[in-house]
């Protein structure tokens, strides 16, 4: 479909060239349609932006699932099972981040994050704020906090770990002497993930219980 090949190559020039670097024209030409297919359809060079943001929050939905699905069965005080979404969603999203398949629409991401516009309030208004609003809720009761910003704080730090694959990843490159991450490579990187998974949560319950 020519309008979905449009919106993915899109997504792919304006996360290497950002909105001011990428060429519409190019962008036409590469999927085949003409310059006017961007005009009708999305009004200009910015309104072909907003639909990509949207294109990737629909494909981050996709990816990551209904975050609103994971806790029908946690209740408040069920610290185990809070525990294991949380192990959940960022093994998930450290797979997402670790494939070359998420390298396009992570890179458009990131441009936002260091400069959010319209485009970033889409992103983040769809299956990703959900995702980081429930890891919050997870974590206060994983640990018993009653703190809401110390919880979110804890998500920042938790969640740093896993997009850092991507964020960082000529440095994890380097790090690690490889070219490519390889499926050795990501397992050992995910392991240590839940080590530090359980290492800040355990921290975190024994401050709030006074055991710290």
């Amino acid at each position: 479909m020519v309008q979905s090949r449009l919106l993915d190559i899109a997504i792919s020039e304006f996360g290497a060239k950002g909105l001011e670097g990428a060429s519409t024209r190019g962008i036409a030409a590469a999927a085949g349609t003409a310059m006017s297919s961007i005009t009708y359809h999305y009004g200009g060079k910015e309104g072909l932006y907003l639909a990509a943001a949207d294109r990737i929050a629909e494909r981050m939905s996709a990816v990551m699932g209904d975050p609103l699905d994971l806790d029908h069965d946690i209740g408040s005080d069920d610290a185990v099972g809070a525990r294991a979404q949380i192990h959940r969603v960022l093994g998930r999203l450290a797979d997402k981040m670790a494939s070359a398949d998420s390298a396009d629409w992570t890179l458009f991401v990131l441009r936002e994050q260091m400069k959010p516009s319209e485009a970033f309030e889409r992103i983040y208004g769809g299956v990703m704020g959900q995702m980081v609003r429930q890891l919050g809720e997870f974590v206060c009761i994983a640990t018993g906090l009653r703190n809401v910003r110390t919880a979110r704080i804890a998500t920042i730090t938790l969640l740093g770990q896993v997009v850092a694959l991507r964020s960082s990843r000529a440095t994890c490159l380097k790090l690690l002497e490889r070219d490519t991450l390889e499926p050795s490579d990501i397992l050992d990187i995910k392991a240590r993930i839940d080590a530090n998974i359980d290492a800040i949560l355990d921290s975190m319950r024994a401050e709030e219980q006074g055991q710290a």
